[in-house]
């Protein structure tokens, strides 16, 4: 990290797991992050290769939540889940936080995070 790079936060997870809001909640306290599409590519280490973040967050969450959380994505199947899944397998062996979404609020997955980030940037 140099004066001119920004510490830079990668969040990656399936599709409903809180990727946009835990982004959206840290860039308003000021953080610079990515919300990393891993779960749509091919390539195991997309997210390294295009944003090498700094900090890796993954955020994970079940099938059967993503679906509710989801509820108009009407194509969503545990088949389409399990190849995010796949894909997303090289984040997660890489991630320095690994946070399960299912049984959080918003407002909890935020804090955990928040506390994480002070903690580890120090």
């Amino acid at each position: 990290m140099t004066a001119n790079k920004p510490f830079l936060i990668g969040v990656v997870g399936p599709c409903g797991s809180g990727k946009t809001t835990l982004t959206d909640a840290l860039d308003s306290q000021g953080y610079a992050t990515r919300h990393i599409a891993q779960e749509h590519s091919y390539v195991k280490d997309m997210w390294k290769r295009i944003t090498n973040p700094d900090m890796l967050i993954f955020l994970q969450a079940s099938f059967a939540v993503t679906k509710q959380r989801r509820s108009t994505m009407i194509h969503w199947t545990q088949a389409a889940f399990d190849e995010q899944q796949r894909r997303l397998e090289h984040a997660l062996e890489h991630a320095d936080l690994v946070l399960d979404t299912d049984n959080l609020s918003i407002n909890e997955v935020r804090e955990q995070v928040l506390a994480f980030i002070e903690k580890n940037t120090r």
